[in-house]
């Protein structure tokens, strides 16, 4: 059990799928105290301990609720098991996107930072990408089932990106009363959080600033740092997601998302991959 005040929620998921946009929401509620960062601390950091974890908690102010989001929490094979040992009744809230769209996002952003090549095949076709990081993570039901016999399913709310979008302040009281707060709410901002529109410093130059990265995020916002960051940002051209390779991707998809009817019947409902495949997929 983890030393410290307890944890009364977790946003575990799924990554690209607007999760920093509901945890900044959230936080705009006085009762509701979230670390910024995200702590991975049930996937990737464990081993820190439990002290570790409680003092990311230390300015939680007058908040009465405390919350944290990590988008590993949903993917890595230990997290559900580790939360469980130590927060038996967190709520626990995984908001998803059309798998497709966020494989395809996630691919984008790693592109972004000179992680990927432009092969988009190679990282989003089943035939080769079966295994990886960018299809795997979009197994929903696969994952959703590791928290299975260990939270009541009363205590896992699955909200949509797609209905974000349409209708965000509908999304976030779902989201606010499922963790506790019981006043009114304020209006969500609804600004990109990550915009992959946005021109990006060229990668060597991001190296050789990287270790003076905590001296300049403070100023990054600030009309100095904006001026000369347009004067050396590109702007980022992504690989177009064809009509065959998302098709693969769709059909790679359908048999895990059919699983997903268990948890929310009509989550696929405005996935543009799927909704208008109902009579095939969920037969």
């Amino acid at each position: 059990m983890v030393h410290g005040p307890d944890v009364d929620f977790l946003i575990i998921g799924a990554a690209k799928s607007a999760t920093t946009w509901l945890q900044k929401a959230l936080c705009r509620c006085p009762d509701i105290f979230m670390p910024g960062p995200e702590l991975h601390y049930f996937s990737r950091e464990y081993q820190r301990g439990p002290e570790w974890y409680a003092a990311a908690f230390q300015e939680r102010g007058t908040a009465r609720i405390l919350g944290e989001k990590s988008n590993s929490y949903l993917t890595e094979p230990q997290a559900a098991q580790r939360i469980r040992r130590d927060f038996p009744n967190v709520q626990l809230i995984a908001q998803l996107r059309d798998p497709v769209e966020r494989a395809y996002s996630d691919y984008c952003m790693l592109l972004r930072r000179g992680e990927v090549s432009r092969d988009i095949s190679r990282y989003l076709d089943p035939v080769n990408a079966a295994g990886a990081r960018f299809l795997g993570d979009g197994l929903y039901a696969s994952h959703l089932e590791r928290f299975e016999g260990l939270f009541d399913r009363s205590s896992i709310l699955l909200l949509s990106y797609e209905a974000v979008k349409i209708a965000p302040d509908a999304q976030l009281e779902l989201a606010a009363r499922h963790v506790g707060v019981t006043g009114a709410l304020p209006t969500p901002a609804m600004d990109r959080v990550k915009d992959g529109a946005a021109p990006v410093v060229p990668r060597p130059l991001r190296r050789a600033l990287a270790p003076v990265r905590p001296l300049l995020d403070p100023f990054r916002d600030r009309w100095p740092a904006r001026s000369l960051r347009s004067l050396i940002a590109n702007q980022v051209e992504y690989p177009p997601l064809s009509d065959e390779l998302r098709q693969r991707m769709a059909e790679f998809f359908a048999p895990d998302v059919a699983r997903l009817r268990r948890y929310a019947p009509a989550i696929h409902r405005h996935w543009r991959n799927f909704s208008d495949r109902e009579s095939e997929i969920f037969a």
